[in-house]
């Protein structure tokens, strides 16, 4: 099992870097980087880009006075040397190679570098957006579990009953309905549109929630009084995002759940167990259980590492949640580059991680498995 673990890391290697460079490749030849961007905000051409760059951390307002001087303009209107500044302030003074090799060897030592339009570093961008995501990935994560896998359980114990049937029905046609187009139904329905106005619509508090009885370095901190007032406002703030996102989350679960069970129980060790006498629920919780849940069980980690890295652009862009997914859209747009390549090595990486325990997840629970012969 050693040798197998270390082989799987050594395969990231590889991995990731074949990720970063077909990355870097297909920017290469991106239109619109993050010079054009800011010229084209400086030529009132961006619209919003130009709100963006001026609260940046890039000092465009020096390069700009750079090349202030009467001398020859290019087709762009603006001076050789002010481009020039422009391109060297982002790094495009280097040849690609170049920049990529500096990429990755600041990748090795987990150097993120800093975003070209925040004055803030990408870490702490990802640590900022992060809470919004965790948020959204973790409780529909176990939303799904909590509720898939008894539901499961009982359409396998029911096979062909009229129960089984009409779960089927519903599970299949809240997959079929895109979540986007369920939240905006919930938001006329609820949430102040056509009709009542229960719930809020930005944010995961509302403001003025936490106060200073939230603050540990205030003299009103008050512990109890800061739980009974944030929780009971987060999850009211997090109802209707959960119930749009968890229309399409139960189904893989749900019919995967029940498939497992179906196979066990019609093996030969479950007919032999109910012949001893065993009741059924000795059966089914004492034998079938574990085997069937093994796919599940086994796929449990991953799911729940990646739930913290979760990032739902359009249910964060319909409920004003400013989480990973609207970020990595934003930093996609605006060719925010260390952030897009930065996120990209994180998540591939933790992706790459996850799936190595998910594999050594199945050993755990079954002994059986060995993946060093390939076989059972």
């Amino acid at each position: 099992m050693g040798a197998y673990i270390l082989r799987r890391l050594l395969l990231m290697i590889p991995t990731l870097f074949g990720i970063m460079a077909i990355s870097f490749i297909v920017v290469q030849f991106a239109p619109g980087g993050p010079v054009e961007q800011v010229i084209a905000s400086l030529q009132g051409d961006a619209g919003g880009a130009s709100a963006r760059v001026s609260g940046g951390g890039g000092d465009f307002s020096a390069a700009q006075s750079g090349g202030s001087d009467s001398g020859y303009r290019g087709a762009q209107g603006l001076s050789p040397e002010f481009l020039a500044k422009l391109n060297k302030q982002f790094g495009f003074d280097k040849p690609p190679l170049q920049r990529f090799g500096l990429m990755l060897w600041n990748y090795i030592r987990f150097d993120f570098g800093e975003s070209y339009f925040r004055s803030i570093s990408v870490w702490d961008l990802i640590l900022e957006k992060m809470p919004v995501s965790i948020s959204l990935g973790l409780w529909i994560t176990l939303l799904s579990y909590l509720i898939s896998i008894p539901l499961g359980i009982r359409k396998a114990l029911k096979d062909g009953s009229t129960f089984d049937v009409w779960t089927s029905g519903i599970v299949i046609v809240a997959y079929a309905i895109p979540g986007f187009l369920f939240a905006v139904l919930l938001i006329v329905l609820f949430a102040g549109g056509s009709f009542f106005d229960w719930f809020p619509l930005r944010g995961l508090l509302s403001d003025g929630v936490s106060g200073a009885w939230c603050a540990p370095w205030s003299a009103k901190f008050d512990a109890s009084a800061c739980f009974a007032r944030t929780v009971p406002d987060y999850f009211w703030h997090l109802t209707l995002p959960l119930i749009a996102l968890s229309l399409s989350a139960f189904a893989t679960t749900t019919l995967l759940t029940k498939n497992s069970f179906l196979d066990e129980i019609r093996k030969q060790y479950v007919t032999t167990a109910r012949a001893k006498g065993l009741t059924e629920r000795r059966v089914l919780y004492g034998h079938v259980f574990r085997n069937a849940m093994l796919i599940i069980i086994a796929g449990f980690p991953g799911a729940f590492i990646s739930a913290f890295f979760t990032g739902s652009l359009l249910i964060e862009q319909i409920f004003s949640l400013d989480g990973l997914g609207l970020l990595g859209f934003d930093s996609i747009y605006q060719r925010d580059y260390p952030v897009v390549f930065g996120t990209l090595y994180i998540f591939s990486l933790i992706g790459l991680v996850t799936t190595l325990i998910s594999d050594l997840t199945y050993t755990w629970i079954d002994p059986r498995i060995d993946f060093e012969r390939r076989e059972v």
